[in-house]
């Protein structure tokens, strides 16, 4: 039996320093999702890499397995042990994962509550994976829900106002470091979507800004017209620093951009020209743009984005009240979620029992085989039928059961508990072929005192291999005409 599996560390289990070890771009996503795919326990896989999280989502047949191939897989790429990763990594299973994508999608698990970003990275790390061709029916079911949970969010509740992004925030950290900030040089590294967005809060404030960056030099210029800035090139970063006042990167670089020994002159070079304002850095990406090291140097001030969390805190506040019905909305999108998961499980986990109780039988037949050396062909096979006849009456009620349970929210608690019960994510497959028509005949007939089971056709009845065999041994069943099966 499949199941839904994520693996993933945050802003929540992880500093900085580890989330942009993990941090992939595009083409790195896609060659991991390729490899995902190509392990015997994964069938579907997406993943979703932002400068809070990295997380992958997975439809598996042995998780345990899964997690093992995805902790190495991750392990080999970020160069970290598996053994540091294992600490770090939350790895729920089935609804709980579909909750927390969910939650993901809708703001509630970011570092600003409500945030807008994270439903456009949800949405794009689907696109990727569908287009890879990775995803199938329980992740495009599973996205889809999610995307149209967190719009739900938003729209039903005010989660969402005030500021809403990581931009925002820290333009408003900004604010409180250096003071008026109309008065102000204000620099963005980079020109990708967080840029956008830091514009535009520094736009509200009256903030006409620097926009620096080499790989998108053309929506650099397009943001300077939108929002009244200019533009300079990356390799003329030094001279541009030593007029700014307040600079926040956001690039999508995967090694820093600024360096101390650059901004060592850089700021020796100010002060020789008199300006004695200190310097505040604002890195919001994830790998870091600046060094840390740059901390160090007289006149800066270095923030990263695990130090806007004393912010968020704060902006937290005004929105609390609305969580709960944030809540209320995921939870009402997890029950339709889980009734579709209980529908998809229960056919296939009648089959599996039905299944599990046609090995029974043939093992049973098969051990006592030796023991009926003065029976006839007849005998055997009205043996058999009995035997199959108590196991199908038995089956009738617990099926039924299953069957009515399918629409009601806990039908996929039914079903684990059952597949749990009767061991049926054990039955071999080498088993379940010799077994399968009778499985399904069993289940194509349900069971009654006016309708005995006849499952095994005249002329294919089971014979013990041999008539003197006394092994014990379990013996196989002859050919059977096979049901098309329904799972």
């Amino acid at each position: 039996m499949n199941e839904l599996l994520v693996l993933g560390l945050s802003h929540k289990t992880a500093p900085v320093a580890v989330r942009e070890r993990l941090s992939a771009s595009e083409r790195q996503t896609e060659q991991i999702l390729r490899q995902l795919v190509a392990r015997d326990a994964v069938h579907e896989a997406a993943m979703l890499s932002t400068c809070n999280r990295t997380e992958v989502y997975l439809v598996v047949s042995d998780a345990v397995q899964a997690e093992s191939d995805v902790l190495g897989l991750v392990s080999a790429n970020s160069r970290i042990r598996p053994t540091e990763l294992a600490s770090l990594v939350y790895a729920p299973r089935n609804c709980d994962a579909a909750r927390h994508l969910y939650r993901v999608a809708s703001g509630l698990d970011s570092m600003v509550l409500g945030e807008y970003e994270v439903q456009g990275q949800v949405k794009r790390a689907y696109d990727t994976a569908l287009r890879l061709g990775t995803t199938g029916p329980l992740l495009n079911r599973l996205f889809k829900a999610a995307l149209r949970t967190g719009k739900r969010v938003r729209t039903e509740t005010r989660i969402a106002e005030r500021r809403t992004s990581v931009s925002s925030v820290a333009v408003d950290l900004a604010a409180e470091t250096v003071g008026d900030l109309p008065d102000s040089n204000a620099m963005i590294i980079g020109a990708g979507e967080t840029a956008e967005l830091t514009a535009q809060a520094f736009a509200v404030q009256g903030v006409r800004t620097l926009f620096v960056s080499n790989r998108h030099a053309d929506r650099a210029r397009s943001l300077a017209e939108r929002f009244g800035g200019h533009v300079g090139r990356l390799d003329d970063l030094p001279e541009q620093l030593e007029s700014a006042d307040i600079v926040v990167s956001s690039t999508g670089s995967p090694h820093p951009v600024l360096g101390p020994e650059d901004l060592g002159h850089v700021m020796a070079t100010r002060r020789e020209g008199g300006n004695q304002r200190p310097l505040v850095l604002i890195d919001i990406a994830v790998p870091r743009d600046i060094d840390p090291e740059c901390a160090a140097i007289d006149g800066v001030t270095l923030l990263d984005i695990d130090d806007l969390q004393s912010a968020v805190a704060m902006n937290l506040a005004g929105r609390l009240d609305e969580v709960e019905g944030a809540e209320r909305i995921v939870e009402e999108e997890i029950h339709r979620f889980a009734r579709w998961m209980g529908q998809l499980e229960v056919t296939p986990t009648i089959a599996d029992l039905r299944t599990r109780a046609s090995q029974v039988v043939a093992t049973v037949l098969g051990e006592n085989a030796g023991r009926w050396e003065s029976a006839s062909d007849a005998d055997l096979e009205r043996i058999e039928r009995v035997a199959q006849t108590v196991v199908q009456r038995l089956l009738h009620e617990p099926t039924v059961r299953l069957k009515q349970a399918r629409d009601r929210d806990d039908s996929h608690g039914h079903v684990e508990l059952l597949r749990e019960l009767f061991g049926l994510d054990d039955v071999a497959p080498e088993q379940e072929s010799n077994v399968a028509a009778a499985g399904m005949g069993l289940a194509a007939h349900p069971a009654s005192p006016a309708h005995p089971a006849h499952v095994v056709p005249p002329g294919t009845a089971w014979r013990p291999a041999s008539r003197s065999s006394g092994s014990g041994n379990v013996l196989p069943l002859t050919a059977r005409r096979a049901r098309p099966s329904t799972s």
